[in-house]
Order: C-alpha cells, then structure tokens, then sequence
C-alpha cells in the first residue's frame, strides 16, 4: 500500500510514516499544500492522510484538489481542532474520516482499514486465497495453518498480489506500491529480487506465482 502523508509537525509525521513502514508499506510524506498538489498531480495513493492546519493554507485546500481531480482515494483529516463545524466541513467536502490530535496509532491505523473496507472489501479484511490465509491487521501469513514469516516488504508484495489474486499485475504497478519517493536508491528491477524471494518462501503452497513476460505478475491457485 501506498500513502501520502500531509503533516507539518515533524515528530507526529516521523512516528506515523515509522508505524507504516514498519508493516511494508510505502509513505510519501510532505509538509506543505503545494508540496502535496505536486506530487498528488504525478502519483496514484491508495490512502491520504493530510493534517488540516499547514503552514501555507489548510489540507482541505489539498482535499478539494484531489477531489477536483476526480481522485477517489481515501482521505483522512488529521486535525486538533475540536470544533465540530471543522469536522462537518471536511467531510462534506470529500474526506472519507478524520481523527482528532493527539491520537493513538493504532486507531489511525484501524480508521485507515476501515476506509480501505469500504472501497474495496478485500483489501482489508482477512483475505484468503488456496491455503494462504492473510491478515493485513495482524500481519500474519498462515498456509495450511502453518505460519509463514515474510519480511516487510514480502509481506508488502504478498498483500498487492493477493488483492489483485488472478489479475495480472504491471511490474511498475507493483514497484509503486512498495517503494516511496525516498527509496531513490531502489529501481524497478528490485521487484524481481522479491518477487523471487516470496515465490521460494511459497513453495510449500498450492499458491504461486506467474511471470508474464512483458505484461507483469499473477498469484494463482494450482489446486
């Protein structure tokens, strides 16, 4: 999953996009309005957080942007105001949900589930395909019942499979989804690399995975 993370205060913005990071997904995180629109104009999320009080206007400017641009992507407001007209605004205007500062985590993280529940069932809730059992909550893998350790970004590569299970999925479509804008050093051939990784670590299932040549990869069930 990628995410796009509006937040001016540096160690709020530090400890959400580690807590993301941490379960493989990738954050791309800026501070301002402007900063937002221009990677919003060039980049697909499948989830944006955005703070409301920036330092060059208000995220429901990035919000009306987004939804101007007939993005449908999930949106949460971050805000410390406790003014419910403030809340009522957002939400008519296009946010998907929103959270009061200070917050826990783990409520962020549950809000962002449940968006992603309400756009697309699968991509939330506990997702199982031949003897692979996935909970994108708990981060556990089962096959078979059996536990299967899968390192962040394995575990990153299985969930963009598994919700496109049997759909053939780009390369490049894939890369964007595990890596951020700060993964400079990475290219789009180290999907291979995982792909690779997670295709050995699957083995022992009825799960596998295809290469297309030229056209990308598709998780199927050989039963």
């Amino acid at each position: 999953m990628r995410l796009l993370l509006v937040e001016d205060t540096e160690d709020v913005a530090d400890a959400i996009v580690a807590s993301f990071e941490r379960r493989g997904d990738a954050v791309d995180h800026v501070s301002t309005v402007a900063s937002a629109e221009d990677v919003i104009a060039v980049q697909d999320y499948d989830v944006m957080i955005l703070d409301i009080g920036l330092p060059d206007g208000c995220g429901t400017d990035i919000l009306n942007f987004a939804r101007s641009a007939g993005s449908k992507t999930p949106i949460l407001m971050l805000t410390a105001r406790s003014d419910i007209e403030d809340r009522v605004s957002a939400l008519d205007k296009g946010a998907d949900d929103y959270l009061v500062k200070p917050f826990d985590l783990r409520e962020l993280h549950a809000r962002v589930r449940a968006m992603l529940r309400r756009q697309d069932p699968d991509r939330s809730g506990v997702i199982e395909f031949g003897d692979i059992v996935f909970d994108p909550s708990g981060l556990t893998v089962e096959i078979a019942g059996s536990p299967l350790p899968l390192a962040r970004r394995e575990m990153s590569l299985l969930e963009i499979l598994l919700v496109n299970r049997e759909r053939v999925v780009p390369k490049d479509a894939v890369f964007e989804r595990m890596f951020s804008f700060n993964d400079e050093q990475v290219n789009v051939n180290a999907v291979e690399l995982y792909v690779g990784r997670l295709r050995k670590k699957l083995a022992k299932s009825r799960v596998s995975i295809r290469t297309l040549r030229g056209l990308g990869y598709q998780l199927v069930d050989d039963a």
